[in-house]
């Protein structure tokens, strides 16, 4: 079993910062890539960002520098620095992890999501 946390979403004003982590834990035997995802009310759910095991970064436009996405392979964790927050930003936001297992299944986990709301 493999389960995938988040945490430090919250209220913020516009302009704001927030970040947010995401641990994953459980029979891991590796992480391929991790990432972040979110969806607004009404919306579909969106990528916001990726990182491959390596370190490699791909952001959607509309956060591309303001967002920093980063990972800690050690902890299993993956971060989501997010500055200049806008109110069009709030959204629940989702982590995802592609795990290798013990067994050596690979899955994709999802969290359960994170609220992060931003007033004007």
């Amino acid at each position: 079993q493999v389960q995938v946390v988040e945490s430090g979403g919250g209220l913020v004003q516009a302009g704001g910062s927030l970040r947010l982590s995401c641990a994953a834990s459980g029979s891991i035997f590796s992480i391929n890539g991790m990432g972040w995802h979110r969806q607004a009310p009404g919306k579909q759910r969106e990528l916001v960002a990726v990182i491959s095991s390596i370190g490699s970064t791909n952001y959607a436009d509309s956060v591309k520098g303001r967002f920093t996405i980063s990972r800690d392979n050690a902890k299993n964790t993956v971060y989501l620095q997010m500055n200049s927050l806008k109110p069009e930003d709030t959204a629940v936001y989702y982590c995802n992890a592609g795990v290798y297992s013990t067994g050596r299944d690979y899955r994709d986990y999802w969290g359960r999501g994170t609220q992060v709301t931003v007033s004007s």
